[in-house]
């Protein structure tokens, strides 16, 4: 098969599709893959990296979308990459469609095949490859939300970990999952005062197990969430319903409770956010404010420790490329149910429930349609 791995073009994003260790596992059992050259010299990876690894390398992402039966990216492919994908061509990489009309209808239009990585499941409910990513951006949030939260940056002036003498600041984390729990362990690792609320008894009693009683575990509830965010310096949002649209747990009205100067810190924004007030952004400009409320919404929140991330990302997703390679498209999604509930879109049919009730759109399984 040939793989192509092209350049990240989104606005900072140094992360890369694959590494030169992750190719040679190809190479070595004779696939071809293609890397855009300089493609994640960012990180530390030369061309010369991947010629030793068996890659050759292109002067530009035309040869690798006009050439390549699968494409392993990290970032939705962006309105100029979205124009070069040709029928049948196969994408594997994080799409988070269910917010994202304007990508959902392209990629329908293109008739390409999309697996995702945010859907792709295991034998234990979890979800492999979306989970490297939340360590990630959890462990980032506390440190993204403690620099917010500095004068300068528009915050209140808040010191998460306190001093002597000073009461710490208090974290407020919506959802306990991957996100949320990463999150807490780091805001108790600068001694914030940490709340977790989440709908799930059995997770908060796993919670209660792992922290002992060093974190307040609240069910959700408006009342619960509204009694929390009167009290919060620092908002962490990781709720998450699998390929499906972050449900909007904080509502505009209810900044108005907030006080001045405190921050949010939406890690759901991938999924179009927790709050109603959440609008993407970069890591160019991460923060904006709205009703006196720092808000960071950066949608590729890993992106900035690209180097880690990458790692981290390949070690999940090689198996499931390797898979793919092997044993060509279709058959390794009928070998494989957790890599077929990866497959959001296949040639201009949606197979997504979640992706379909977000845009009002037919809904086909993956296992008819892969008959």
């Amino acid at each position: 098969m040939i793989i192509g791995i092209p350049k990240e073009i989104k606005i900072h994003e140094y992360r890369i599709g694959m590494t030169p260790p992750s190719v040679r596992e190809l190479t070595s059992r004779g696939h071809t893959v293609l890397v855009e050259t300089e493609a994640a010299r960012k990180i530390g990876f030369s061309d010369d990296d991947y010629l030793i690894a068996g890659a050759a390398i292109t002067s530009s992402a035309d040869e690798i979308y006009a050439t390549a039966e699968l494409i392993v990216k990290v970032k939705e492919p962006q309105p100029v990459e979205r124009s070069k994908i040709r029928p049948d061509q196969t994408l594997f990489t994080y799409f988070h469609l269910a917010p994202d009309p304007a990508q959902t209808t392209d990629l329908i239009q293109q008739q390409a095949i999309c697996i995702a990585y945010e859907t792709v499941t295991d034998n234990k409910g979890g979800l492999p490859l979306l989970t490297p990513m939340s360590e990630i951006a959890g462990r980032m949030s506390i440190q993204a939300g403690a620099t917010a939260l500095e004068l300068n940056n528009g915050g209140s002036g808040i010191l998460l970990s306190g001093v002597p003498g000073v009461a710490p600041g208090n974290v407020v984390i919506l959802g306990g999952g991957v996100v949320g729990s990463n999150a807490a362990r780091i805001a108790l690792g600068l001694r914030a005062d940490v709340t977790i609320i989440d709908k799930n008894p059995m997770l908060l009693r796993q919670l209660d197990t792992e922290f002992a009683g060093r974190v307040k575990l609240i069910y959700s509830t408006q009342h619960h969430i509204e009694e929390a965010l009167m009290l919060a310096d620092l908002v962490i949002g990781s709720v998450l319903i699998p390929g499906d649209q972050a449900p909007k747990l904080i509502k505009t009205t209810m900044l108005d409770l907030m006080k001045k100067g405190s921050v949010i810190v939406d890690v759901a924004i991938d999924q179009g956010g927790c709050a109603e007030t959440s609008r993407p952004t970069t890591h160019q400009n991460p923060t904006y404010i709205e009703q006196g409320i720092v808000h960071y919404c950066v949608t590729n929140m890993p992106g900035a420790v690209a180097k880690t991330a990458t790692q981290a990302l390949n070690n999940a997703t090689l198996p499931y490329v390797l898979k793919l390679a092997e044993l060509g498209i279709d058959k390794a999604l009928k070998a494989d149910l957790h890599l077929r509930n990866g497959l959001n879109l296949y040639k201009g049919n949606v197979t997504c429930e979640a992706v379909a009730h977000a845009h009002h759109l037919p809904y086909i399984p993956a296992d008819k349609i892969l008959l």
